[in-house]
């Protein structure tokens, strides 16, 4: 079992930053493909970021050259460090998980194939 836990959200004007951390209870999380994905009021799930093992990033397209995930596998923790905010990106973040080893050199973009979510953390962008 995995358990992911988020922490970091909160709220911040325009133009400012966060970081967001996600401790992963899981020895075996430098295997692992790990995500950030965020889903605002009335909309769909969306992915934000993904690293895998051998630390190949992707991004979405709203967030490339604003956020920049990363990976500690020596302390079970993914962050994902957010700047230049704007009212967009005001959502609840949640961090995943994609233990399938058949994936772990592809960072996926889609909901189905992350088989541990942690609990979600706000975000929240004033303008």
């Amino acid at each position: 079992q995995v358990q992911l836990v988020e922490s970091g959200g909160g709220s911040v004007q325009a133009g400012g930053s966060l970081r967001l951390s996600c401790a992963v209870s899981r020895r075996t999380l430098s295997s692992d493909v790990m995500g950030w994905f965020r889903q605002a009021l009335g909309k769909e799930r969306e992915f934000v970021a993904g690293i895998n093992w051998n630390r190949v990033r992707t991004y979405g397209n709203s967030v490339k050259g604003r956020f920049t995930i990363s990976r500690d596998n020596a302390n079970n923790t993914v962050y994902l460090q957010m700047n230049s905010l704007n009212f967009e990106d005001t959502a609840v973040y949640y961090c995943a998980a994609d233990t399938d080893r058949s994936r772990s050199y592809f960072v996926s973009r889609e909901v189905r194939d992350y088989d541990y979510w942690g609990q979600g953390t706000q975000v929240t962008v004033s303008s």
